[in-house]
């Protein structure tokens, strides 16, 4: 499986930034995005920056990656705590669909 993980720099050049993220610093190649501010996030794939993400989607992406590893550790408990945003929300048709009911 192929994941995205969000990373804050913490230091840029023009085509490398010092990142933190959930496996510590990392070097991240910027070729993609540019030369990024310090505090910028990241959604990082193989040691490369794809996209310049907000806080508000790293959070979510990381909340997704944690319930992740409780999921594969049995962890249901704190599954909902991760996805707090979806608990008790009934889903929502895309507007495309919405029509076909």
């Amino acid at each position: 499986m192929c994941l995205g993980v969000p990373y804050r720099v913490i230091e840029s050049t023009a085509w490398i930034a010092r990142c933190e993220g959930p496996d510590g610093e990392l070097l991240i190649d910027l070729s993609l995005v540019g030369e990024q501010p310090v505090g910028t996030w990241l959604l990082t794939f193989l040691g490369a920056a794809r996209e310049v993400i907000d806080a508000a989607r790293a959070t979510a992406i990381n909340n997704a990656l944690a319930a992740l590893d409780a999921a594969m550790l049995g962890d249901t408990a704190r599954i909902d705590v991760l996805f707090a945003d979806l608990v008790d929300r009934e889903p929502t048709l895309p507007d495309h669909l919405k029509e076909l009911q």
